[in-house]
């Protein structure tokens, strides 16, 4: 992922500019496209390592950042209108006010690998967050930022190459999962005053990915393993289970937090008492509150006496999917080359198709709509820019099209079906929201092309992740990358 600043307004804006002519590389400016404020574009170097932290509404980043690639096309500047995005970081603020709120008695350890941005990584830090990390890389990415305790980070992944377990001895990692009597092994020469949790297996078919079939024990086996970890002198301290990531049924956690229950029995009768339960992840924006309310039952019904069990959790697209907004531009456009429009015949290959109209885009599924491969999401274009303007026409027609990403394989297919207008062209902006989740971190460089670049903001109520974010700089952390 590249963090590059804000690219300077090049020409002054001004709603009182002379009026000329309109051109395809020359956005109209009206006051709606100007910031409400003076400050907006005065970017804030918060830490040494990363660029400006912007005020304002993402949307005026987004058409900032249209009218600077605009001007930078029309100086021939190589790739002016590469793709990029927005982050908003008052939306992680508010989805970690929203978990305090809702769940106050389980921790957050933010799952690094949903997206393990910098600034996200210092806010939730700055926070007291802990942090769920499944490699070296990520604990490594997490500890050099500084302020962060080796005890607030769970090494979450229950199978785990022997130097990642003995480089999490050298952190001072101890929290660790596993689920196998091999992983007790490796752990027992390498690291072998760990603190184990043991994975338990989650009915996760409630979920758009599922885990089950890679990780976790099933509970006829769990005290075997727990009697296993004994004989090799190990300390199991608590429980985890995960129900699969984005969880579109709540009502399983009730279920997981049974068999939790069950497993933490069996730990006592295997000489062991369990003092963490780790509720995993899952949590979909829309159903968190639904979700909160299972979990927060389920765990009265199951632990009504509490008194030294730590809860923790291992939230990510939660916390930033709403966070991230992605501007991309239309590279290209193939349209029916037939007089009758209306039917999509294409002579190029002589089939009717359903969706005639394609556009190419500078964003693809090797980039950040891996998301539509790996997390099986769907992803909505809406038109930022058209001809020249930010404004659309309610009455503008629209046809049947699809979206494509830039690269030569043709499973670059970012939306088979969407409505798009008619009279859209080659150096129209399309944007996507909600693109916060398992998208920049697993983006390529595939043909050549570069990772888009990041620009940060915080909107209305965004003070507080601000204040934060200075609080912790001060103290001297988040300088490093």
């Amino acid at each position: 992922m590249e963090i590059l600043p804000l690219t300077p307004l090049d020409i002054p804006v001004s709603p009182i500019a002379p009026h000329r002519e309109t051109t395809r590389n020359d956005f109209i400016l009206s006051e709606h496209a100007l910031p409400s404020a003076p400050d907006e574009f005065e970017g804030e170097a918060i830490f040494d390592s990363l660029p400006p932290l912007f005020r304002g509404h993402p949307e005026i980043h987004l058409r900032n950042g249209v009218m600077n690639a605009s001007r930078r096309a029309a100086a021939n500047v190589l790739d002016a209108e590469k793709a990029f995005f927005v982050a908003d970081l008052t939306q992680v603020y508010l989805q970690h006010q929203r978990w305090l709120r809702c769940l106050p008695d389980i921790e957050p350890h933010y799952a690094v690998k949903c997206n393990p941005d910098p600034y996200v990584l210092r806010l939730l830090a700055s926070f007291g967050a802990g942090f769920d990390c499944a490699s070296n890389g990520e604990m490594s990415q997490v500890l050099r930022i500084g302020g962060v305790d080796p005890d607030r980070i769970i090494f979450a992944n229950p199978c785990k190459a022997t130097s990642f377990i003995r480089g999490a001895a050298t952190a001072g990692v101890d929290k660790m999962t596993f689920d196998n009597p091999d992983e007790l092994y490796k752990i027992a020469r390498t690291h072998p005053t760990a603190k184990l949790i043991i994975r338990i297996l989650a009915d996760d078919s409630k979920s758009i990915c599922r885990f089950g079939i890679k990780f976790g024990a099933s509970l006829d086996v769990v005290f075997d393993l727990l009697l296993k970890a004994r004989e090799l002198h190990l300390d199991v301290i608590g429980v985890s289970f995960h129900v699969g990531s984005g969880c579109y049924d709540p009502t399983i956690y009730e279920d997981a937090i049974s068999r939790a229950r069950q497993a933490f029995d069996m730990g006592g009768r295997a000489g062991y008492r369990f003092s963490v339960l780790d509720i995993g992840g899952g949590f979909e924006d829309a159903r968190f509150e639904a979700a909160a309310a299972v979990i927060n039952h389920a765990i009265d019904k199951y632990f009504p006496d509490r008194s030294g069990i730590r809860l923790i959790a291992e939230p990510g697209r939660f916390y930033v999917s709403r966070a991230f907004s992605l501007a991309a531009n239309i590279i290209a456009r193939r349209a029916p080359i037939s007089r009758d429009s209306e039917r999509g015949v294409d002579l190029v290959t002589g089939n009717e198709e359903e969706s005639a109209l394609m556009y190419y885009i500078n964003e693809g599924v090797y980039g950040a709509f891996n998301c539509i491969m790996f997390d099986h999401q769907t992803v909505e274009p809406y038109v930022l820019s058209m001809n020249g303007s930010f404004h659309v026409s309610a009455s503008e027609p629209v046809s049947a099209s699809s979206v494509w990403g830039p690269t030569c394989d043709s499973i670059d297919c970012v939306c088979k079906r969407v409505e798009l207008p008619r009279a859209l062209q080659v150096g129209d902006w399309l944007g996507f929201n909600n693109m916060g989740a398992y998208t920049i971190c697993a983006a390529s460089r595939f043909n050549g092309f570069q990772l888009s670049d990041v620009i940060y903001t915080t909107s209305k109520g965004g003070e507080e992740a601000r204040s934060a974010l200075r609080s912790f700089a001060a103290e001297d952390h988040g300088h490093s990358l």
